[in-house]
């Protein structure tokens, strides 16, 4: 086994059990752009609905841990964006403060049935009222109708919250959309949130960050490369809504978290988007788990329930007090 591949003993059980699993299971190939054939069976897997298959499928998308806690669900659309309303039970009728999620799973994986219960779990651990992105996506739908769907909530979100009482987190994918919706938010005149986070965030898809090449942890390179020749489009990987690396930031951007793995392949984008925010004076924090791999250990460690922690600490502290009103 090569140094790569050794299971960490810094590491719980729990997450060195997971890492075994990723080394066993062979990586999911993206097709290229003209591939229907392939596809078309990417779409059949996301569609699956076995409960089991679901309910890690929610996990892994979003970064969330097991939670049986009440969340009544509402599904709603503004034009061709569909989003979910998750609102946890104990919540108290007064609190104004909503979490604005968007979903991971390489702009392909994460929707329908799975963003509904996936969006049920953040509200669960963020303890938010929690709008969950069930965005349009891959193949059918490149860029930028999944941003263009992000920018319909959003613009939505503030007509009835204010500003001061929202926050935005994504995963991968959707950390990467997270993080162009502030761009694009800002370039239409809206108000940009209370507070951000991105969980191992793509945000250069040129490919230029080392970990690309170094951390390859049931993931590859050109399957991101793949999946990119068709998300593009017409545009370009230097856009700074497809790279929010290439964005012009100063310190009216919002407070960020930004969390990786020593074993994410997008570690780098991490840190370097990170050094960005840092030498345009935003307040940000980078947050790196021993071990972790691209979406964390799909749940089930004790690390996971650290990390999910950090996060929820660092958005409530960019938020208005609990029980504040709204707009």
């Amino acid at each position: 086994m090569s140094a790569q591949r050794r299971i960490p003993t810094t590491i719980s059980p729990e997450a060195q059990a997971i890492l075994r699993s990723v080394h066993e299971r062979p990586a999911l190939p993206t097709p290229g752009p003209t591939d229907a054939e392939g596809w078309a069976a990417l779409e059949a897997a996301a569609a699956l609905t076995d409960p089991e298959v679901l309910e890690t499928m929610a996990m892994s998308t979003v970064g969330a841990v097991p939670s049986d806690e009440q969340v009544d669900l509402v599904v709603r659309t503004i034009d061709e964006a569909t989003f979910i309303i998750a609102t946890p039970v104990a919540s108290a009728p007064d609190d104004s403060r909503v979490l604005l999620n968007i979903h991971g799973g390489g702009f392909t994986f994460g929707g329908g049935a799975t963003a509904r219960r996936s969006t049920q779990l953040v509200a669960a651990n963020m303890g938010l009222r929690t709008w969950g992105m069930d965005y349009r996506q891959l193949p059918h739908h490149p860029f930028p109708a999944g941003l263009d769907d992000c920018l319909a909530v959003y613009r939505a979100l503030l007509e009835s919250h204010a500003p001061e009482d929202v926050v935005v987190m994504g995963q991968s994918g959707g950390a990467n959309l997270a993080a162009a919706l502030m761009l694009r938010a800002r370039d239409e005149g809206l108000a940009l949130p209370a507070g951000l986070g991105l969980v191992s965030p793509p945000t250069d898809f040129t490919f230029q960050g080392e970990t690309w090449y170094t951390n390859d942890e049931g993931t590859t390179p050109d399957g991101f490369a793949r999946m990119l020749a068709l998300y593009q489009g017409n545009y370009t990987a230097e856009h700074r809504y497809i790279s929010p690396l290439f964005g012009e930031y100063d310190a009216s951007f919002p407070p960020t978290i930004i969390t990786s793995g020593t074993r994410d392949m997008l570690l780098s984008d991490a840190v370097r988007f990170h050094r960005k925010l840092v030498n345009a004076g935003v307040t940000t924090e980078l947050h790196v788990w021993e071990g972790a791999p691209h979406g964390f250990f799909m749940g089930l460690a004790p690390e996971d329930r650290e990390h999910v922690g950090q996060v929820r600490s660092f958005l409530h502290a960019q938020l208005r007090s609990e029980g504040s009103l709204g707009r």
